[in-house]
């Protein structure tokens, strides 16, 4: 089973929005649309999803499952005088799905929320709001889920959850996700692929690690006594208590990493500070 969007085009008042923009997604996948705010990333979700007529191009689903796709488009839109299985009882009638208290706990227990929890949505954290509309979204269980920027306004721990319940459905419910986000750097955490979208255009298409090298300039190190490091002070590093800030030399962090190990530099992690705008610099070359 595939999704696809094929030479999609899309224009509002004369303003080309998207511009023959085509990529694939296939089941158990994770693949992520990547780009600035304004690239053009809602109004292809919301045309792969039918919100929204393309003026050329289609989008292809290859599936026998009656539902094709479950997705949230911006704000999770719920009901929020009603609590979490209310609302999956209310949007379970809409779409014929089951509603059953074991259906419904079924899908809470699937995306993480407390299955007891009787408050109204409207005391929830925007992450417990995304997980409960993506309980919605996979009513009838549809083979393919559409994320549109999932990440947003979710505090680090929130972020967390939300990127492991995404790789959880992928993994083990086989079922694939298309994501977009303006984060790098969660995108490379959470894709198998990324497209990155500019000015209504997909730039370039490529793995997370790919992505990564085309992104960072610099890395932050952590580890024990870095003040003490020459290899630090020799790569003109900032040190601040138990992290550095390092440019990546001409050749490569991974021979910082080891001349830190032959000094006896005691190294905890090796983080890539990423940078989307460098990534469009980049590929605009």
């Amino acid at each position: 089973m595939s999704l696809a969007a094929i030479q999609i085009q899309k224009s509002f008042n004369n303003t080309q929005v998207l511009k023959q923009v085509s990529l694939h997604c296939e089941q158990g996948e994770i693949v992520g649309l990547l780009g600035v705010n304004g690239a053009g990333k809602s109004t292809l979700f919301k045309i792969i999803m039918g919100l929204v007529s393309a003026d050329a191009g289609e989008v292809s689903i290859t599936t026998n499952k009656g539902k094709m796709l479950g997705g949230i488009i911006e704000k999770p839109a719920l009901y929020e005088y009603l609590n979490a299985a209310e609302n999956l009882r209310a949007f379970g009638k809409i779409q014929g799905a089951p509603v059953s208290d074991a259906a419904t706990t079924s899908y809470l227990e699937r995306v993480g929320l407390d299955t007891k929890r009787s408050d109204r949505v409207k005391n929830y954290s925007m992450g417990m709001r995304q997980r409960l509309a993506i309980a919605i979204a996979l009513l009838n269980d549809p083979p393919f889920l559409v994320l549109d920027e999932p990440f947003s306004g979710l505090d680090p721990m929130g972020v967390t959850r939300l990127r492991t319940l995404i790789m959880e459905l992928a993994r083990e419910r086989g079922i694939g996700i298309l994501v977009s986000s303006h984060l790098v750097d969660e995108m490379i955490r959470t894709c198998d692929r990324i497209y990155v979208i500019n000015n209504g255009k997909i730039i370039r298409e490529d793995t997370p690690r790919a992505l990564v090298e085309k992104s960072t300039s610099y890395y932050l190190i952590s580890g024990e006594h870095l003040e003490r490091s020459k290899v630090l002070r020799d790569n003109g590093a900032l040190i601040q208590g138990h992290t550095a800030r390092v440019k990546e030399p001409p050749k490569g962090i991974e021979n910082i990493i080891k001349d830190l190990a032959e000094e006896g530099t005691k190294v905890f992690s090796c983080v890539p500070e990423t940078d989307i705008k460098k990534l469009l610099d980049v590929v605009d070359e």
